[in-house]
């Protein structure tokens, strides 16, 4: 698994989907988006530190959203000293840490964002998300199903595909399928779970379902350099010489900083 949905080793950290295991991605939840909301001398304590929390909350949002990512941690902090409560703040500051490179940080604040919320289906995914890509993957397979219970959870096309690409690496094909399956049935363009479903394919030795899983890929996001070398390997396995270096020389064309790339059919 999409805190920006997480991705998951290739596996929406969620935004971390974060959607996603990593493809899914850590995003800033819709319910800290907004206008700052002011308060009066005319408010009580409780009253005054909850809307200094929402402050800090909403500045923190805007700040990553500038890329101000010092700014973000700061006001996030803050917030959190007013009210540790909430998993919000949790998520915001896990997407601050994973833009950092502070992996350990983002996995803690996913785990606390989870233990103060443990019906919110997002940050459940997220959390999968991270701990399956950190190898995890058994582990994390209990927190999908917990965020597709989870009432009120928007994206489960996102969870699913999560569920659906850890499931590969715990070593449970069918259940795998399923998950991905389900999630196409709800997203068709869900480009983590396509390109997913084209790689099991490939594995697997079916070249043509292959072929149509990364078709529909290629038109449903911008390509990645990883999933137009699985295109030209899967034209190369299927014996389609031209398609395959059309496909090589698409990589070279966008992504000229890359190593050369070869084919790996």
């Amino acid at each position: 698994m999409p805190l920006p949905d997480l991705r998951l080793p290739a596996v929406v950290f969620v935004a971390l989907a974060l959607a996603g295991c990593g493809k899914q991605g850590i995003r800033i939840p819709d319910d800290i988006r907004g206008v700052a909301p002011e308060y009066t001398a005319r408010d009580d304590d409780n009253t005054r530190r909850r809307v200094a929390y929402e402050n800090n909350v909403t500045l923190a949002a805007e700040a990553v959203r500038l890329g101000d990512l010092p700014l973000a941690e700061k006001r996030g902090r803050a917030a959190l000293k007013l009210d540790g409560s909430r998993p919000e703040v949790y998520l915001l500051l896990a997407q601050v840490a994973g833009a950092q490179g502070r992996d350990a940080d983002v996995g803690e604040l996913l785990r606390k964002a989870v233990e103060v919320a443990p019906q919110r289906g997002d940050a459940l995914n997220n959390y999968g998300a991270w701990l399956c890509g950190r190898g995890r993957a058994a582990e994390a397979l209990p927190y999908f199903d917990k965020a597709l219970a989870a009432p009120g959870y928007g994206t489960p096309s996102a969870a699913l595909a999560n569920a659906g690409s850890c499931a590969l690496s715990a070593g449970q094909p069918e259940r795998a399928v399923r998950d991905l399956r389900k999630a196409l049935a709800l997203a068709p363009d869900n480009a983590f779970a396509l390109e997913t479903m084209a790689r099991n394919e490939y594995t697997q030795g079916r070249f043509f379902e292959a072929r149509a899983f990364v078709q529909r890929r290629l038109s449903a996001a911008p390509a990645t350099r990883s999933v137009l070398q699985l295109a030209s390997d899967i034209e190369a396995q299927l014996g389609d010489a031209v398609a395959s270096g059309r496909y090589l020389q698409r990589i070279r064309d966008e992504f000229p900083h890359d190593a050369a790339p070869n084919s790996r059919g």
